[in-house]
C-alpha cells in the first residue's frame, strides 16, 4: 500500500491540518517526524474544532495509532496538557491509539528559559522564536547531552544526562545573567512525568516497519514549512529541524524506501509569520484583505500573518528540493473577488534577474519580485467541490501555478470544511 509524507511547501499555515485529516481517515498510522509544540494544526469535523500542537492530526479518529517519531523533540508537559483539553473535548487517547519513539529528546523547562533568554538579550538580531524551546533542545540533541523518553526509566542513566546537561546550561545563564538550574527541581519534575510518559514509550521504527510490512497505510506528517528549514529555508530566520520530506525517514526510522508520494501543501498566496526576508510581502490594502479574509492568525501564538501574492519561484524551490509529486492547493477561496491578482514568477537583485532564491542573506534583502498579472473572479469559489463549479478565471489561476512551480495540483481545497476539496489525484492510490 501507497505511504505518503504531507509538508508544508511554503513557511508554514498552508492549511496541513484540513488535509492530514483528510488523509487521516484513510491510513492506519499517522507519524509526526520532526518538530515541537511550536506548531500548530487546527481540525474542523463536524461542528467541532480541534487545535493541535504535538499530537498527530490522526489522534481525533478512531482506529488509527497515531505516533510521534524521533525526529520531533518532545515537552511532556505540553503534550499531556493537549492530551487533558483533547479528552475534555471527547478524544479517547491512550496507549493503545498514541506511541511515542524511546529515542526522543525531550524539551525541559530549562529550554524554553535558555530561548527566552537569549531572544531577549538578541535585540535587534531576534530570531522571532516561539519561546518554546525547540532550538535549544535541538541543539543539545546533536550536542550528545540530551535526555530521552528511555532515559527516564534509568536513573543512573539519566542522573548521568543531568550532569553533562547542566554543565552546559549553567554555563551560559551565568552569561547571560540567570541563576543556575535548581537540579532538585529538574529531578523532581522528571520523577512526576515519568511514570505517565513511560508506558507509550516504544521502538517505534520495529513497530512501524512491521506494520508496513503488513500492508498498512502511513501518513508522515511534517509540522512548519519547507522555507523554514534549518538547511534550505531563509537562515537564520527557520526552525532548528529538517522539514523537508526527507526527515520523514530519519525522524521515524523507516528509511527513505518507504515513501512512495511526497504531497505538498501550499496556500493559494503567501504567508509567515515572525522575522525574515518574505519578497512578495504586501504592506497595502490587499495584504490588508488576505489577512482577513484568510483569518491569518497563528494556531499556537496567534500572531497575526505577514501576507503577499503567491511566489512560484519558492514554491518551485521547495517542490523539488523534498520531491513534491504532488501539491494541495488550499484556501482558493480567499480569492474571491480580487479584479486582478499577482503571482511572483522570478526576481530581480541589482539589475540581475534569478529563477530561484540566492542563499546569501544580503541578496536575499535586496530582491525584487517580478510580477505576472492574471485577472481575478467575482464568482465565490467557497464550499467547490468539483472543477466544474469553480470560475474559468479561477481554474485559469491555478493551472498557471502548475506551470509556474512544474507540479500538478493533487488536491485543491476550498474551505476549511475537510469535505470542500477537489480530488485530482489520490495519494494514497497504489
Amino acid at each position: 500500500m501507497a505511504n505518503v509524507v504531507v509538508v508544508g511547501a511554503q513557511w508554514g499555515d498552508e492549511g496541513k491540518g484540513k488535509i492530514v485529516d483528510w488523509l487521516s481517515e484513510r491510513a492506519d498510522v499517522i507519524a509526526r517526524f520532526q518538530g515541537g509544540h511550536n506548531a500548530g494544526h487546527t481540525l474542523v469535523i463536524g461542528n467541532t474544532v480541534f487545535k493541535l500542537s504535538l499530537l498527530p492530526s490522526g489522534i481525533v479518529r478512531k482506529d488509527k495509532l497515531a505516533v510521534i517519531g524521533n525526529g520531533v523533540v518532545l515537552d511532556p508537559w505540553a503534550l499531556f496538557s493537549e492530551i487533558d483539553k483533547l479528552s475534555a473535548q471527547g478524544v479517547e487517547i491512550g496507549t493503545a491509539n498514541l506511541m511515542i519513539a524511546e529515542n526522543t529528546p525531550l524539551i525541559l523547562p530549562l529550554h524554553q528559559d535558555l530561548d527566552r533568554l537569549r531572544e531577549d538579550a538578541a535585540g535587534t538580531a531576534k530570531i522571532g522564536t516561539t519561546g518554546r524551546g525547540i532550538g535549544p533542545a535541538y541543539e543539545d540533541k546533536v550536542g550528545r547531552r540530551t535526555i530521552r523518553v528511555a532515559d527516564l526509566a534509568d536513573p543512573e542513566t539519566l542522573s548521568a544526562r543531568i550532569d553533562r546537561l547542566l554543565a552546559h546550561h549553567d554555563a551560559l545563564r551565568v552569561g547571560l545573567g540567570a541563576a543556575p538550574i535548581d537540579r532538585a527541581d529538574l529531578e523532581a519534575r522528571l520523577a512526576e512525568i515519568a511514570p505517565k510518559l513511560l508506558p507509550f514509550a516504544a521502538p517505534v521504527w520495529k513497530i512501524m516497519g512491521e506494520m508496513r510490512r503488513a500492508g498498512k497505510r502511513i501518513l508522515f506528517e511534517g509540522a512548519q514549512g519547507s522555507l523554514l528549514d534549518i538547511d534550505f529555508g531563509t537562515y537564520p530566520y527557520v526552525t532548528s529541524s529538517t522539514t523537508m520530506s526527507g526527515m520523514a525517514a530519519t525522524g521515524t526510522g523507516m528509511g527513505p524506501s518507504s515513501i512512495d508520494f511526497v504531497l505538498g501543501i501550499v496556500k493559494a498566496y503567501t504567508t509567515r509569520v515572525g522575522e525574515g526576508p518574505f519578497p512578495t510581502e504586501l504592506d497595502d490594502d490587499d495584504g490588508q484583505r488576505l489577512g482577513e479574509r484568510g483569518h491569518e492568525f497563528g494556531t499556537v501564538t496567534g500572531r497575526k500573518r505577514r501576507c503577499g501574492w503567491f511566489d512560484a519561484v519558492l514554491v518551485r524551490q521547495t517542490c523539488q528540493i523534498s520531491g513534491v509529486n504532488g501539491i494541495a492547493l488550499t484556501k482558493l477561496d480567499v480569492l474571491d473577488g480580487f479584479e486582478t491578482l499577482k503571482i511572483c514568477v522570478g526576481y530581480e537583485i541589482d539589475g540581475v534577474r534569478y529563477d530561484y532564491l540566492p542563499t546569501a542573506a544580503a541578496l536575499q534583502a535586496r530582491v525584487t519580485p517580478i510580477y505576472e498579472e492574471m485577472a481575478g473572479w467575482n464568482e465565490s469559489t467557497e464550499g467547490a467541490r468539483s472543477w466544474a463549479d469553480l470560475p474559468a478565471a479561477a481554474i485559469k489561476y491555478v493551472r498557471r501555478i502548475e506551470e509556474l512551480i512544474g507540479c500538478p495540483v493533487a488536491m485543491l481545497s476550498t474551505s476549511p470544511e475537510r469535505d470542500d476539496t477537489i480530488l485530482v489525484t489520490d495519494p494514497f492510490a497504489d
